[in-house]
């Protein structure tokens, strides 16, 4: 149990440890001042660090779940906490007084290893988004490919509200697929961080300067993770 416990705490200082903030920092840059981290670190510092920023993110919620699930005989419940443990600690991060990133992408990787055969449920409506905006933003630019990486422009609304549906819609994927009950819960539990992130990040400062109604702003936290349209 001590054990057990351990781990999982162990697994949130993993998700906690800011590389992305890091990357910033290192060019001169603070991004936990920026709306999201990823973002900050591709535009403001470079696009080498932001593909490493995301590429890291993903990869490490994935890597956790799968190196303790080989490499132990914990029970698998404990392997779903380990996953759900490192969002939470890059949601939250203690090393940056809990103000973290939003952790779309970690979730992404944990969702991954813990349950590959429900992918079609998350990856779908996320790859909707995306194309809705932003990639026809890339592909039909007349711009030099240099200008077109820097995805200029007003921020996407497709790919948040495509992520929104796809977390929605991975629990009910771990159903259809039988995976363990376990899962389903995490799914559910990575969905309601990933909400709950998107209405508290920020919320006390866009209250003070709101235009629109209280109820407008938490609508739109959620389903487009920003306060307006």
């Amino acid at each position: 149990m001590w054990a057990d416990a351990l781990l999982v705490l162990g697994a949130y200082l993993y998700g906690a440890f800011p590389v992305v903030y890091l990357l910033g920092r290192l060019r001169g840059f603070d991004l936990s001042k920026e709306f999201d981290m990823h973002s900050g670190l591709w535009h403001k510092v470079g696009r080498r660090e932001g593909l490493i920023g995301i590429i890291w993110d993903i990869v490490k919620g994935g890597v956790a779940v799968v190196l303790v699930n080989w490499l132990s005989d914990f029970a698998w419940g404990t392997v779903v906490s380990v996953g759900v443990a490192v969002v939470v600690g890059e949601m939250w991060s203690i090393f940056l007084r809990f103000r973290g990133e939003k952790a779309n992408t970690t979730s992404l990787g944990v969702s991954t290893a813990l349950a590959y055969q429900a992918l079609p449920f998350l990856l779908v409506p996320i790859a909707l988004g995306a194309g809705i905006r932003t990639m026809p933003r890339f592909f039909g630019s007349r711009q030099s490919l240099n200008e077109r990486l820097k995805f200029g422009g007003p921020p996407s609304l497709s790919l948040p509200l495509g992520m929104f549906a796809g977390f929605a819609l991975f629990p009910l994927g771990c159903w259809v697929m039988g995976r363990p009950w376990e899962t389903i819960l995490a799914g559910v539990l990575i969905f309601l961080l990933i909400l709950t992130k998107r209405l508290t990040a920020g919320l006390r400062e866009d209250l003070k300067t709101a235009t629109s109604s209280k109820r407008s702003i938490l609508l739109y936290r959620l389903l487009i993770d920003r306060s307006y349209l």
